[in-house]
């Protein structure tokens, strides 16, 4: 057994699991089985386990009462429509969730940019490739997060908290900043928030 097949811990499965299911939630927009998986007892035990940090209580209370107050299709589109409209419209001023944009030298809304290629490397180098059916660019978020729920398992410490800094950290804040000031049902800043402190806190 390699020395870092060895190494991995429960606390780095549990990470792994968590940067992939916040990786799920910037993916697609929901639906009924996700919903469905999402509001589960294990889920849900999950979510009161984070709410007992005080510092993202708030955000996981948000996200467990909109789940749980979806009861029907019209409210299920109507928070796919808010999906939509923060991530998918792509205009000049909505979130758009990919590296790029935000760490190039543009006002531009830009699509396969410099980070989607260096993810690219990555996910070669790992002998990985973003699924068949997400018609994404590789530093799209939901991408950037699962492949580091991958690393947590498959690669040393330095290598993560290289990721993280780099390719995480550098433009997050922003991408957080803008959800919070365009998302007017709150379900998606309260994820982002989230996202942002548990990336912040697993470099801590």
């Amino acid at each position: 057994m390699s020395q870092l097949a060895s190494s991995i811990s429960e606390l780095d499965q549990v990470r792994a699991l968590v940067y992939q299911l916040l990786s799920s939630l910037f993916a697609r927009e929901l639906d009924d089985v996700r919903l469905a998986e999402l509001t589960q007892p294990q889920a849900t035990a999950f979510w009161l386990q984070l709410a007992q940090d005080p510092v993202v209580k708030h955000d996981v209370q948000i996200i467990m009462e909109q789940l749980s107050q979806i009861h029907n299709e019209r409210q299920l589109l109507e928070l796919a429509a808010d999906y939509c409209g923060l991530f998918l419209i792509g205009s000049k001023h909505a979130p758009t969730p990919y590296a790029s944009h935000y760490l190039a030298n543009t006002k531009e809304v830009l699509v396969f940019g410099e980070q989607h290629h260096l993810m690219c490397d990555f996910l070669k180098q790992s002998q990985l490739a973003v699924q068949s059916d997400f018609k994404e660019p590789a530093d799209h978020l939901a991408v950037m997060l699962s492949y580091m729920g991958h690393l947590c398992t498959h690669a040393s410490y330095e290598a993560q908290m290289a990721f993280i800094d780099n390719c995480l950290l550098s433009w997050l804040p922003a991408f957080c900043r803008q959800v919070e000031q365009q998302d007017a049902g709150q379900f998606y800043q309260a994820l982002a928030r989230i996202t942002l402190y548990w990336v912040k806190s697993d470099k801590s």
